[in-house]
């Protein structure tokens, strides 16, 4: 059966995707994870200069998922560029690039860092605050659209938008993202969690506050890609949060992704791909599904 989809601009061979932040920078978990199965995948976000992180401890489990508050620790573009840039073609699919910033300079700059290195598309991780408001990027139309008109006029691969379900509108959001020039748009980021280790009285998290992820997420973005879907047929969408099966997979497909993104399961199942792409195709088969590319908004209302 034909599993490659469209997603705006690029065309995956799977509709798979390794989301950022879970598979490193790609070429240097290659033995790990057979990234062939997968349509793209993510390297971890990237900014313009090197950022520490947040102190430990700085993920914790949950009963459902996990929380982490890592602080998007990263070498900063140039040695990013350096280190990996030359490893790129190692990857055995489209690798892209993640950018972060505290500022709309900053994201320019990283995603050109990007482009320069070899990246096949850039995503915007629009989910942290930046330095001129405090504000979370994504939690506001005009700050996502700005960030996101800004790179669109200084790069000329591919762009998407990684959004949050924190969002009082996601669907606001989603409309400045895609209107702005974001070629697709993933939903969603994680959720802001908390956690509290009785023993010590303690939070989990030395930021006390930080990102909920795992199965727990999956009704929470699975919402955001309806809505964004209802409000904007067009868009294309990588469908992200909770995955853990080929069910989950179909499940995004069918609410309107057009791509699923698998994250917190990779700390868990780093060859978790191969069984959920087979579960997908054998449930095709069986329900006379030709090509996955059909199962997007398939969803049947009451």
């Amino acid at each position: 059966m034909d599993t490659t989809v469209q997603l705006g601009p690029l065309s995956l061979s799977t509709p798979l995707v390794a989301s950022a932040g879970t598979v490193a920078s790609v070429v240097d978990v290659t033995q790990v994870i057979d990234f062939s199965y997968y349509g793209a995948a993510v390297a971890k976000s990237v900014s313009a200069t090197p950022w520490a992180g947040r102190a430990a401890p700085r993920m914790a489990p949950t009963r459902v998922g996990m929380l982490n508050g890592i602080g998007i620790q990263n070498p900063g573009i140039e040695q990013w560029a350096a280190l990996y840039g030359p490893r790129l073609a190692e990857a055995p699919t489209s690798l892209w690039g993640s950018a972060v910033g505290n500022s709309v300079h900053e994201f320019v700059e990283v995603a050109k860092g990007l482009v320069g290195a070899g990246v096949a598309a850039v995503e915007l991780n629009l989910s942290c605050p930046n330095l001129e408001t405090g504000e979370m990027w994504a939690l506001s139309p005009e700050l996502t659209r700005n960030v996101v008109a800004a790179v669109r006029s200084e790069v000329g691969v591919p762009i998407g938008a990684k959004l949050s379900p924190n969002a009082m509108d996601v669907g606001d959001v989603a409309e400045a993202a895609y209107l702005s020039g974001a070629d697709w748009l993933v939903l969603t980021n994680t959720a802001y969690g908390a956690g509290v280790d009785i023993s010590t009285r303690r939070p989990l998290l030395s930021g006390t506050m930080g990102g909920y992820s795992g199965a727990g997420l999956k009704p929470i973005a699975l919402r955001c890609v309806m809505q964004v879907r209802e409000r904007l047929p067009e868009v294309p969408i990588v469908g992200t949060g909770g995955v853990r099966s080929g069910e989950d997979v179909v499940e995004y497909l069918l609410a309107g992704a057009n791509a699923v993104g698998l994250g917190t399961l990779h700390f868990e199942s780093p060859r978790c791909a191969k069984s959920i792409l087979r579960w997908v195709k054998r449930w095709c088969r069986k329900n006379g599904v030709d090509r996955v590319t059909d199962l997007t908004n398939g969803v049947i209302s009451w």
